[in-house]
């Protein structure tokens, strides 16, 4: 089969008009923090989320498992292509600048790609615990190495901050979408945690979800992400915090929320918390990040 033509660089302008609708159409909190860098940073971001979304619902939503699996090895050669210089898709071309500017690691994107093969090879159904941090490290970890570099975060500690805090923020999705997964016939908590429950890691997954020690494991989980937020607090103690400000307003937000499901309790059929603007704005101040409008009077 011969390789598609690469897209012309007068093509770049829709290019990054697409991947701003992929951003607004995801209405994803991690909006609110690319939305605070300069412009070039901005866009640079907003391409990197539109990659991963769009690999993401080859996952989700590609069909058999044959067709994503070969729909996730086209985009790894668009990966080849994109770092050749000749991509041909509209949200590799967005990328192809931020690649040059920012030096972004192909391995990374590459990595990306092998945690949703995880996804569509469908052998996510209560992995243990290692195999789920791999995960982790694939889905999110990537995420979160790209962008240090576009927020110009070059200490070595930062890579320990973003790792610790993706590995916290993929954690808390997990907690929050239980139920949204559960109706996908996927299970991402750890099988060591569910046996640890008395639950059998091999129930269906809408059975797990109403099984009475639940909420043991989900108490488990929390405590996992919880720490792995500790984690990255350590890590930012040596780091610039200044440059990460886009990153810890993902972090106060997804605190919040976590914060939300331990208060709820575990309940199978309640809905995923949505923080309003107003919440995570709240939840950026009480971690320092924004200044109030106002001052008390003298």
């Amino acid at each position: 089969m011969n390789a598609p033509a690469p897209l012309p660089l007068s093509d770049l302008a829709a290019a990054n008009a697409h991947v701003v609708a992929v951003v607004e159409r995801s209405s994803s909190s991690f909006s609110m923090g690319m939305k605070s860098l300069a412009p070039a940073g901005r866009q640079a971001m907003f391409a990197i989320y539109a990659f991963c979304r769009e690999v993401d619902d080859v996952a989700d939503e590609g069909g058999t498992t044959e067709e994503r699996l070969a729909e996730l090895n086209l985009w790894r050669d668009e990966v080849e292509r994109l770092y050749a210089g000749s991509p041909t898709r509209l949200t590799s071309l967005a990328l192809l600048e931020p690649v040059r500017r920012f030096k972004l690691p192909k391995e990374e994107f590459l990595a990306l790609i092998d945690g949703m093969e995880m996804d569509a090879r469908e052998t996510m159904r209560a992995p243990d615990m290692a195999t789920l941090m791999l995960y982790c490290r694939r889905v999110a970890g990537t995420a979160g190495l790209l962008s240090l570099p576009i927020f110009g975060a070059d200490e070595p500690e930062a890579s320990e901050f973003a790792i610790a805090l993706s590995d916290a923020l993929q954690l808390t999705n997990i907690l929050r979408d239980i139920a949204e997964d559960a109706g996908r016939d996927r299970l991402y908590l750890p099988r060591d945690l569910l046996a640890k429950h008395g639950i059998d890691p091999d129930l269906p997954p809408k059975t797990v979800l109403y099984h009475p020690s639940l909420a043991g494991v989900f108490g488990d989980l929390t405590r996992e992400a919880r720490r792995r937020y500790a984690d990255a607090d350590r890590a930012l103690a040596r780091c610039n915090r200044k440059r990460l400000r886009p990153a810890l307003l993902m972090m106060a937000i997804y605190e919040a929320i976590l914060d939300h499901l331990e208060r709820a309790g575990w309940r199978p059929d309640a809905p995923p918390p949505k923080l309003s603007k107003a919440a995570k704005l709240w939840a950026a101040l009480t971690r320092g990040l924004l200044r109030p409008a106002w001052r008390p009077s003298t």
